[in-house]
């Protein structure tokens, strides 16, 4: 099997990034992968302690497309050490992170189209990231020819975009990833360690760039395959980078 695209996202839940390569860290992930989350409408209190502590971090108290679905109509690119959002492909606002008074200007913006919740804040961290679902700091591996499958068994349009993977592969049959729990691949010189499946939850039931919930994911892998797993979890073993077109080994 080989890589045929790879994603990352700066921002937890919201943002979802195509790009050639990726900067693998042992221990940590993706480089600048969900390195960034809003809050939301939490008090300060609440906020000091999610930053301190990683296993305080539940979904709800985060903007997500779960929860909003009007989110998904929008993206945030990170370049440099600026945070650009955008709606329909085009830049609305630029932010630099390091500036306070602009990343107040971005946190208003999203209150406005937001308007029930009024305390939005911006969260970094670069060592714990926020990870939407456990296992923490890995890296998510989806098989293409697993989403065809589901696709012409479920007679719907099934982008692959809905399930926001890392790693999206080809050439491997369908569901074989299923069989690679437990193993060992190697990408380039990284080794990673398949820790499990990953179930599915409703945010993958939005069409991509839309907020039109228009499909029931989990429902429907359920009732067609008797589970709501679609893609593995890696967990990398070592520093280096991997890129589109690279080929993957499975270590037996």
């Amino acid at each position: 099997m080989k890589i045929k695209n790879l994603y990352f996202s700066p921002v937890k839940s919201l943002s979802f990034n195509n790009v050639d390569n990726l900067e693998i860290i042992k221990n940590i992930g993706i480089k600048n992968d969900r390195i960034f989350a809003f809050t939301n409408n939490l008090n300060l209190k609440d906020i000091e302690l999610i930053k301190n502590n990683p296993l305080k971090r539940e979904i709800y108290k985060f903007l997500s497309l779960k929860k909003y679905p009007e989110l998904n109509q929008y993206n945030f690119l990170l370049e440099d050490n600026f945070l650009i959002l955008e709606f329909e492909n085009k830049i609305i606002l630029k932010t630099d992170i390091d500036n306070q008074h602009e990343v107040k200007i971005l946190c208003s913006k999203l209150e406005d189209i937001l308007p029930n919740i009024n305390n939005i804040n911006l969260l970094k961290d670069r060592v714990n990231p926020f990870f939407d679902t456990m296992p923490n700091k890995s890296i998510s591996l989806i098989n293409l020819n697993s989403i065809k499958d589901f696709e012409n068994l479920s007679n719907h349009q099934v982008e692959h975009e809905r399930f926001r993977g890392n790693i999206y592969v080809e050439d491997l049959d369908k569901w074989e990833e299923r069989k690679l729990v437990g193993k060992v691949l190697s990408i380039s010189d990284i080794k990673f360690k398949v820790i499990k499946e990953i179930p599915r939850c409703s945010a993958t039931n939005i069409k991509p760039k839309t907020s039109d919930i228009n499909l029931n994911i989990p429902l429907n892998l359920k009732k067609i395959y008797n589970h709501i797993n679609l893609g593995i979890y890696l967990d990398p073993l070592n520093d280096g980078k991997i890129n589109k077109g690279d080929l993957i080994k499975i270590n037996e």
